[in-house]
């Protein structure tokens, strides 16, 4: 069992959160010594769910219908595995358009590296488009989709 505190450092969250998370009802079974909350593993594996599914890009209020299908049990199967596989596929968009993001960071630490190298672009722009080194070319195509 932990306490508050201990589980508001687990998860960098304030302490505040975590009492807005048991008022909103995601702790359903959290135990109480008089106004003290003790989190046990069942409190951590919801609070792991939740940022899951924060960081996937749900609000609140989307979270807070998962709990409540939690609570319906097996009848809610199906409408679980749906929010996670929709999940999963914004996660994968989100993680395609950072990896183009990524690609022509790195392009572009590139090209600047070796115009200070050359002293100007004359170089890289007769490259360009379609001349470039087999790796730099790899991140250029993929960062110009």
């Amino acid at each position: 069992m932990y306490t508050i505190g201990q589980v508001s450092e687990m998860f960098h969250l304030p302490i505040s959160t975590l009492r807005y998370y048991d008022k909103e009802g995601f702790f359903p079974q959290l135990v109480r010594n008089g106004n003290i909350r003790y989190f046990s593993d069942t409190e951590l594996e919801a609070l792991h769910v939740i940022e899951c599914l924060k960081s996937s890009g749900l609000e609140i209020k989307e979270i807070k219908q998962f709990f409540h299908w939690v609570m319906e049990g097996p009848a809610s199967y199906p409408d679980r595995k749906q929010l996670f596989e929709t999940r999963r596929a914004a996660v994968l968009a989100e993680m395609a358009r950072l990896e183009k993001t990524l690609a022509m960071l790195e392009f572009k630490c590139w090209y600047y590296d070796r115009a200070i190298q050359d002293g100007n672009e004359d170089s890289i722009n007769s490259m360009l488009p379609h001349n470039l080194p087999k790796d730099i070319q790899a991140l250029y195509d993929k960062a110009h989709k």
